[in-house]
Order: structure tokens, then sequence, then C-alpha cells
């Protein structure tokens, strides 16, 4: 049996901000919470360390949710209480550009990945690529990223791919590890 490697929890977004969108929907939303604080949970018994990362941006437009001075740029509601070894602000897409996130890691000798968190299609798929290609082994975990469907401008919706397995098919043929309803030990013992 080969020694897991040292392993960080990333939750990506998960933040109030959403919240304020006009694609945020409710829906899918108590089974994202689940999992997201299944994953959190499974990493505190574990004593591995928990990344928070919100999408931040400094100016003081008070009016955009995702400004650190409108007030949503917290934790979302629901999600689970618990004490980030590391936080950090991004401004970018990945995770890793700009924050210092991959530094902390690589200080640590922190070789693996837990991707987690709000969009699937965007921030979490964008680090996940972005970290392999750094050289992290990276395990994204569908049932902890949900996606909602966009409004275009021709006024039709573009659905999104669906929640789970089916939203980010080439994200989860690489990258995929799925995690059962009410258990997480296979998501950390790999």
């Amino acid at each position: 049996m080969h020694a897991a490697l040292p392993t960080a929890l990333l939750v990506i977004d998960v933040q109030q901000s959403f919240t304020r969108r006009p694609y945020f929907s409710a829906q899918g939303m108590a089974p994202f919470l689940a999992a997201q604080n299944a994953l959190i949970q499974g990493a505190q018994e574990r004593g591995l360390p928990i990344v928070r990362v919100f999408h931040g941006h400094a100016h003081s437009d008070s009016s955009d949710p995702f400004s650190r001075s409108s007030g949503m740029v917290r934790p979302l509601e629901g999600l689970a209480d618990f004490e980030a070894a590391f936080t950090t602000y991004k401004t970018r897409h990945s995770a890793l550009v700009g924050t210092g996130l991959d530094v902390w890691l690589l200080e640590r000798g922190l070789r693996r990945i837990i991707v987690s968190g709000i969009r699937t299609e965007q921030c979490c798929e964008t680090t996940t690529h972005h970290a392999s290609d750094l050289g992290w082994q990276v395990l994204f975990v569908p049932q902890a990223t949900p996606i909602w469907d966009y409004r275009l401008a021709a006024a039709q919706t573009l659905a999104a791919l669906g929640q789970g397995a089916s939203a980010a098919p080439l994200v989860l043929e690489q990258f995929h590890q799925a995690m059962a309803a009410d258990d997480v030990n296979d998501i950390f013992s790999h």
C-alpha cells in the first residue's frame, strides 16, 4: 500500500456573492452544500489543510457583489464553518493566479489538491487544469461544484450541461473523483 500524497482541500468561491447574480438558482444548492460540507468535515477529521479562496475585487463599488466593500464576499450561508489554513482573494478564474496559493502549497509540500467550490465550468475547472499543468495531482469532486443555466443576449437560455458527472465532461474525464452520498473516505484515500 502506498502512502497518500500530502493533500489540501480547496474551497473555491463558496461565497454569498453568487446569490446576487441573475443566473443564481437555489435549486441544487442543498446537495451541493451537503457534499461540500462533507468534504470539509472529512478534511478536518484527517487534519488536512483547508484553503478558502474568495473571488473578490478591491475596488470600492459596493453595488458589485464581488467587491470586497459589498459585504457579500463572505462564506455562503449553509457552508460549514471551518478554520482556513490559508485564505486568499482572487480576481481571475484560476485560484493559482496572483494569489500566492501556489507558493503556499509548495512551501508545505502539498502535492495533491482536492478541488471543490462554485462554478464548475469557470473557477473550479480552470484551477483544476492550471494545477495539473503545474504538476499537482488533482481530484475534482463534481458533487461539490454546482453549475447554473445562463441567459444569452438573444434571450435564449443556454442550459447548463447538468449537475455532477455531466456538468464538465472534459475535466471529469481527467480528474473525476466521485463521492458517495454520505461517504468521503474514497476521496481522501486516493
